[in-house]
């Protein structure tokens, strides 16, 4: 199939750049492949949402009803020990945790009408088909991408249901996968992208919508706390916002530079719901929904080159998220506006397959990159502690404006930072109530993540041996502990000997957390089946 554009990815960056191409040359045919079974089945943020580029892509979009209508209200931030919580005064607070303007929203149902938006303009949207492959022409220039064989067993047969996967074709392709996307990591790799970035840096987010009390729901009431139950060395924080119709979105991020092996990021998330000022708004209430996924906060000095030989890296798949202001979707509808617009400049003076320079020139000359470049000290600083980073983050900010004449780096990656188990101590979390608080595997259930159950593991290993031999011996198996979705087990024989790990890859939320942390790089996320994982309704 041929297509001017081949976008990968139906996330807030894939859509807009479709839309933007369609706004720009409505006869242009262009395509939208998307791995969940709909638009928006795998979107999960907090979210609050800076409007600034829906403006520019789409003015009118209250008239066409955008679910954007819970404007924030009030800010809180708060800093909790295990018993206490200080109120920062809002006066004290650095403009990037100052939320007026700006709306609290389910970023799938923004996503979702994006996708409507979309169809609209005559973009082609193919839900359930996940590229899997990325194609090459003769001279070594991205042509398109090839979506996975659907209808192979486990074991690698072609079962009666098989169906071939389909070539698309593009003069360019977008790769807009969200956070370590499976393709765009190789095109990295192949280009030579990140030969002059920092590592990425990662945090894994995890969320729970709740149906609370009407009594005790304040619309547009957005709240953060750092502090317990991390320590004081390990970044993370919370979010907690009230949506519209008694809904409040609860959620909970840590940074996968965390160096303790029993630290786990779901159980943290959970003792984060008992804490005394916190656990009262959910008093009577009702979950109805989880879910998890990766976050890249490396922020500028963490961004590769964006562009190469037919193609571009856009939104999260490249790492334009404000870690400092928890914001990403508006850095991901700017950056498909921008590779749009400088795609249909080319495709008009009929260029293909070479470097869209303009798109990197085009963003250097935007608010996006002085938005970055201002919050770009945001996570080295957090690195070296909460009060240190705090401190003298407000500093870069309040003083320098983030116009500081310093910039700190990042000198690893996540996972190079895990101490051995025996270094460190053991942590105890309580056990699930089943009424605030929740084992992970009855939590899942709330995601609706499904896939058939005959279909190659899509949670693949370089080396069988790896995760007994190095994992468990060395860091007490600490996938066990990393996926919020029970996925990786060790599991023993009746006698508690020959251990082995089980991969239970029907549980996988895709938050690609065990793609980032793995210590040994040895567990390598590619696609499944496409409709499988989570089908979150509106997170």
């Amino acid at each position: 199939m041929q297509y001017d554009i081949v976008v990968v990815g139906g996330g807030p960056a894939g859509l807009s750049a479709a839309i933007r191409l369609k706004q720009l040359s409505p006869e242009r045919p262009v395509c939208v492949l998307e791995k969940g079974s709909e638009i928006g089945a795998h979107i999960l943020s907090g979210a609050v949402m800076d409007p600034r580029a829906l403006d520019e892509l789409i003015p009118e979009w209250k008239h066409k009803g955008a679910p954007v209508n819970v404007p924030v209200a009030e800010d809180r931030f708060l800093f909790l020990t295990e018993t206490t919580a200080r109120r920062t005064p809002n006066w004290m607070l650095p403009g990037c945790f100052r939320n007026h303007g700006n709306y609290v929203v389910s970023l799938g149902s923004v996503t979702r009408w994006l996708g409507q938006q979309a169809e609209a303009l005559g973009v082609e949207v193919f839900p359930g088909f996940a590229a899997a492959e990325v194609l090459y022409d003769a001279q070594g220039a991205v042509k398109g991408v090839a979506t996975g064989d659907m209808g192979v067993s486990r074991s690698g047969e072609k079962t009666g249901a098989y169906q071939p996967g389909v070539e698309l074709h593009g003069k360019y392709t977008f790769f807009a996968e969200g956070c370590r996307g499976h393709l765009g990591k190789q095109v990295e790799a192949r280009f030579g992208l990140r030969k002059d970035a920092d590592p990425q840096v990662y945090g894994i987010g995890l969320k729970e919508l709740w149906e609370i009390k009407p009594e005790k729901h304040q619309p547009g009431l957005v709240l953060h706390t750092a502090g317990w139950p991390l320590d004081a060395h390990t970044y993370g924080g919370s979010f907690l916002y009230h949506l519209d119709n008694h809904q409040v979105a609860v959620g909970f991020v840590v940074g996968l530079a965390y160096t303790n092996p029993h630290l786990s990021p779901y159980e943290e998330f959970q003792r984060y719901k008992t804490h005394p000022a916190i656990r009262g708004s959910f008093e009577d209430g009702k979950r109805i929904a989880y879910g998890a996924r990766a976050i890249a906060a490396g922020g500028m000095q963490s961004l590769p080159k964006v562009v190469f030989p037919g193609g571009c890296l856009i939104g999260d798949d490249a790492g334009f998220l404000n870690a400092s202001r928890i914001k990403g979707s508006h850095a991901a509808i700017k950056t498909g506006m921008l590779a749009a617009e400088a795609a249909h400049a080319a495709l008009a003076g009929g260029r293909s397959g070479d470097e869209l320079a303009d798109y990197p020139e085009a963003f250097r000359q935007s608010w996006l990159f002085d938005e970055l470049w201002r919050a770009r000290n945001f996570k080295p600083w957090m690195a070296k502690g909460l009060y240190t980073g705090s401190l003298m983050f407000g500093i870069d900010q309040i003083v320098f404006g983030g116009k500081a004449p310093w910039t700190l780096r990042h000198r690893h990656a996540d996972h190079e930072t895990l101490k051995r188990k025996a270094d460190v101590q053991p942590i105890s979390y309580p056990k699930a109530d089943g009424v605030l608080t929740f084992d992970r595997l009855t939590n899942l259930s709330f995601s609706n993540t499904n896939h058939a159950e005959d279909q190659p593991v899509h949670l693949t290993l370089k080396d069988a041996s790896v995760p007994v031999n190095v994992n468990l011996d060395l860091y007490d198996a600490p996938e066990q502990r990393y996926c919020p979705a029970g996925v990786y087990e060790i599991v023993r024989d009746a006698g508690g000997g020959n251990p082995r790990l089980q991969i239970n890859a029907q549980n996988c939320v895709h938050c690609k957390t065990c793609d980032i942390k793995d210590p040994t790089q040895n567990i390598v996320w590619v696609v499944p089946e496409g409709g499988g994982g989570p089908n979150y309704p509106n997170m």
